[in-house]
């Protein structure tokens, strides 16, 4: 196994000597880059790029910071459970591999509120122009020309009205960003708009009214979910940390001369890396439901 962690570290001196003219950290992240662009995910290139022009993406020393932490960290509890510095070598490097999905994860998240927040915009403004125009295409032209949305969903509003002019109605424009945006604030509104332009109606302004009231409520109780959502999040992360430093405990318990008696045994061993193991799948699941149920469907 040492042999294997000198030949890693070789290969990356080796290849480093090649780049010269670079520091190591720009090295690194380009890498880092590198490996993102060609084997990345589609969806996360486009989350990645959305989050960038929002200016929400960690900064360089974030993320360096972040490799820290989890090589730091991830060594430390190697170390109290093995007390061999090739295991807490290898932990650490597992620890970081973890990074690009956490960030995966990450972008999903902001990205899935971005949409949320251009939902509402899209939905409010929508109704507050046709109680304007009366016309339903001519209240989303009046939302696309106010510059009031962002790219996906301006882009995918310019569609839509070029699909409803093309088609001569609204019926296909509506399925279309039914299925791109499949929020039940934006079909009620769609069905309700369908409706008006199908059958007509002599005063709508209540029933329009109505939907802004819900969207009002729906936002409120998707904010306050957040919040209750973070605190539950923070809570979560530190129970789960905190499970790792159960064999302290196990430690007190036999005593540190009886342990590492204990860590000669394989099967002991075995226990402590499906300890950990499991702890990791633990804390890996409650991210991911955090990040990707964010509760605005």
């Amino acid at each position: 196994m040492e042999f294997i962690i000198i030949g890693i570290i070789v290969v990356f001196v080796v290849t480093y000597r090649l780049n010269k003219g670079t520091d190591i950290y720009a090295f690194m992240s380009e890498s880092a880059n590198t490996v993102y662009n060609k084997f990345a995910p589609y969806s996360f290139k486009t989350y990645r790029e959305k989050i960038q022009s929002l200016g929400m993406d960690f900064t360089k020393t974030q993320y360096l910071v972040q490799v820290i932490l989890f090589a730091g960290g991830a060594g430390a509890i190697a170390y109290l459970y093995f007390y061999n510095i090739v295991t807490v070598v290898i932990y650490a490097i597992i620890a970081t591999m973890f990074i690009p999905y956490l960030t995966y994860l990450r972008y999903k998240k902001i990205y899935s509120e971005f949409l949320f927040e251009q939902v509402q915009v899209y939905t409010t403004n929508t109704i507050m122009e046709f109680n304007t125009v009366q016309s339903f295409v001519k209240a989303l032209e009046g939302v696309y020309e106010s510059g009031v949305l962002e790219d996906p969903v301006k882009g995918d509003l310019k569609t839509m009205i070029e699909m409803a002019y093309q088609n001569g109605s609204i019926d296909e424009s509506i399925k279309f960003m039914n299925e791109k945006y499949d929020y039940h604030i934006v079909r009620n509104i769609h069905q309700l708009f369908l409706q008006i332009t199908n059958e007509g109606s002599k005063d709508s302004s209540e029933a329009l009214n109505n939907l802004l009231i819900d969207i009002d409520m729906l936002v409120s109780s998707v904010y306050a979910d957040r919040i209750d959502r973070d605190s539950f999040h923070r809570t979560f992360v530190n129970f789960g940390i905190g499970l790792y430093g159960m064999v302290m405990l196990v430690q007190f318990l036999v005593g540190n001369a009886t342990y590492m008696q204990l860590l000669g045994m394989w099967y002991i061993q075995f226990l402590l890396h499906a300890v950990i193991a499991i702890n990791t799948y633990f804390l890996l699941s409650g991210e991911k439901y955090y990040y990707e149920n964010v509760g605005a469907e």
